[in-house]
């Protein structure tokens, strides 16, 4: 059994002892501190180190000790891909030698040459470590220090040069390193900062009597552009089934004419290159060229294109001929179709990922990821995550972002928190959460400060979707455009990643009764819209998007801090990174004026506590002087239902 000659404890980050990676960003600094002590009253030194993945050599810098034996130290992630870190500490023989050779001389003991030749052995063990002219200064050193009197062998023991070298070159043969060792998924911005906006390709013309085709979406690509977004993501693309083809608001029969659900995915047509399965298009979409062709044009625009990637199988689903071991079956040896009671999804076919042949599945779907990764695609959202194995996803993720590491995937499970936290361990780079039924200034502010604190940051990235084709929170169903507008500034400032689906710029909250579902849901017809329909929202969007852009502050999570406001229909809240300092108050009422005492510790953010200073409204242009820490905001949801302050020194 290997000593422990040092005690290294408490590392962090470190994510369930190092059994999951933490995330960051290229470029991203990542802090370190450890615990780190040992018997008696010995120096001890600690370097942080730090590696890519499966590379041979370390790179490390040395670790600064603290109070209450706390080391910290720092390095930056400089390339995509997996990172692993640790902390190394050991007995510091030659500063040992030193404090212990002081503290004598200076307490008057007269002889000192046993200690003197003490340090020069040290010397001399230290220059065979040294490399050029430092290994000669160390020999000097150490012939010097046998001949010398007290007061010279201080002298040298008192050189900070004589320690550099020591430091740059040390003896680590009584020592210990931390296992296990730290992981650091390393990622693109786009991990972490991106605005989203989702649409159907087969609505993007906006008739409701006949669908859309790639080639007809560059007018939704220009106007997702026009509006500030970054990721422009498609629900399933692939062919349809027609096994138990959903009607118009979900009804079990459909009608001539009805494009089916898209998450009933699989059909064996005749223009269908690579069986009508997760690896084809839709034909009545156009052609894998045509797809190509508009990840191309989205490229030129500065926009990427994510894809959903849905694991459910239509009966006409080749997997269901071709591999029927791969899902469940009853006792009669049909193959069970989806339920979630009293719901019943007959239009679709769940695999079952722990069949004997689990390995041929779990090897298949990854494939599915690299080919659509070779044709441009990087960002997937994957539907309903929660319902397969956490180890399906570690090891699809991890095999994946092996060939293809600029991949981002996003969670798409409305679940308990423990799932959710667990996926983004297993990889995922962001998840979508609860603030969707975010509404009240308590529960957003607990709920935000959980989400915002380092410990949840670093694995856990909120991506906050304001509505989805599943999702019309009953918040959006009142009436008038203000709702939308409150959600619109709080998931884009709050968050780093956002998204909305179409239609809500639109402001559409027609729903079922008493049901936070839409009405003639898209999921199961053509959608007719006015892409510029009076009373849209666009205009507000395209701005809180570029405030995003042009703001660093806003371009992060854990720099979010809530300050007061002395009403509780107001927020108010504030994020800051370096001399970029951003302000948000916004009234949580839709429908009536608001007026608050705000306040906000200046001194805090750099400025001092009676300073004056100027705040721009980067929604309306407006200016506004303030001065000190407390000043008023009044917010008329008819006019504006926010302020997003840059504050201007």
């Amino acid at each position: 059994m290997k000593k422990t000659a040092v005690v290294i404890e408490n590392v962090r980050p470190l994510l369930d002892c190092g059994r999951y990676a933490i995330k960051r960003l290229v470029g991203d600094p990542v802090h370190v501190t450890a615990d780190i002590f040992k018997d008696g009253h010995d120096a001890v030194a600690a370097a942080l180190k730090w590696r890519k993945a499966g590379a041979k050599k370390w790179r490390e810098t040395p670790m600064n000790s603290g109070d209450d034996d706390v080391w910290s130290g720092s390095f930056a992630v400089t390339e995509i891909g997996d990172c692993e870190y640790t902390v190394e500490a050991w007995l510091d023989v030659y500063e040992t030698w030193r404090d212990e050779f002081r503290r004598k001389h200076e307490g008057g003991q007269e002889d000192l040459r046993s200690e003197a030749k003490e340090g020069a052995r040290i010397l001399e063990r230290g220059a065979k470590r040294a490399a050029g002219k430092k290994r000669a200064v160390l020999r000097d050193a150490a012939a010097e220090l046998v001949k010398a009197d007290n007061a010279r062998a201080a002298a040298l023991a008192a050189r900070m040069d004589l320690s550099a070298i020591m430091a740059e070159y040390p003896d680590r043969s009584i020592g210990s390193e931390f296992r296990p060792y730290g992981r650091i998924m390393v990622e693109r911005k786009a991990a972490l900062f991106a605005a989203w906006y989702e649409f159907f390709p087969r609505s993007a013309g906006g008739r409701g009597d006949r669908g859309s085709t790639f080639r007809d979406c560059l007018g939704r690509l220009d106007d997702a552009k026009a509006m500030g977004f970054d990721v422009v993501y498609f629900p399933p693309i692939h062919p349809i089934g027609m096994t138990k083809r959903k009607g118009r608001n979900n009804a079990l029969e459909c009608r001539p004419g009805d494009p089916g659900v898209p998450y009933a995915i699989g059909n064996r047509h005749q223009n269908c290159p690579h069986g009508g399965g997760h690896r084809d298009v839709a034909p009545e979409l156009g052609t894998l060229e045509d797809f190509e062709w508009l990840v191309g044009e989205a490229k030129k625009r500065g926009l990427e294109i994510a894809l959903d990637f849905a694991l459910n199988c239509s009966p006409d689903h080749p997997y269901v001929a071709d591999h029927p071991e791969w899902f469940f079956h009853r006792p009669d040896g049909t193959i069970k179709y989806a339920e979630n009671p009293p719901k019943k999804y007959e239009d679709v076919y769940p695999l079952d990922y722990h069949n004997p042949s689990w390995q041929e599945l779990w090897n298949e779907l990854r494939d599915v990821i690299l080919w659509w990764a070779a044709r441009g695609v990087r960002t997937f959202r994957v539907d309903n995550p929660h319902t397969k194995p956490v180890a399906f996803w570690e090891w699809l993720i991890a095999e994946t972002r092996a060939k293809f590491p600029d991949l981002v995937f996003l969670s798409e499970a409305f679940t308990k928190p423990k799932m959710m936290r667990v996926l983004a361990k297993a990889g995922f780079s962001q998840s979508y959460t609860y603030f969707t039924w975010r509404n009240a200034k308590q529960e957003l502010t607990d709920y935000l400060s959980e989400m915002s604190a380092p410990w949840s940051a670093d694995y856990f990235r909120p991506n906050f979707f304001t509505n989805t084709p599943d999702i019309l929170p009953f918040f959006l169903q009142q009436d008038g455009r203000a709702p939308f507008m409150i959600r619109a500034v709080l998931a884009a400032t709050l968050s780093p990643l956002y998204g909305i689906y179409s239609g809500f710029e639109l402001c559409e909250n027609a729903a079922l009764p008493g049901r936070e579902e839409y009405l003639d849901s898209e999921k199961y017809q053509f959608k007719k819209r006015d892409w510029n329909a009076p009373g849209n929202i666009k205009g507000l969007i395209g701005r809180l998007n570029k405030a995003r852009r042009e703001n660093p502050a806003l371009q992060h999570l854990t720099n979010l801090r809530f300050h007061t406001a002395e009403n509780d229909n107001i927020l108010f809240y504030a994020k800051a990174t370096g001399d970029n300092v951003i302000l948000v108050a916004v009234n949580l009422d839709p429908h009536h004026t608001h007026a608050a005492a705000v306040e906000w510790p200046l001194w805090e953010y750099g400025m001092g506590w009676d300073a004056d200073y100027t705040v721009e409204d980067l929604l309306s242009g407006e200016r506004w002087t303030w001065h000190g820490s407390k000043n008023y905001v009044a917010l008329d949801p008819s006019v504006r239902v926010a302020h997003v302050f840059a504050v201007r020194r």
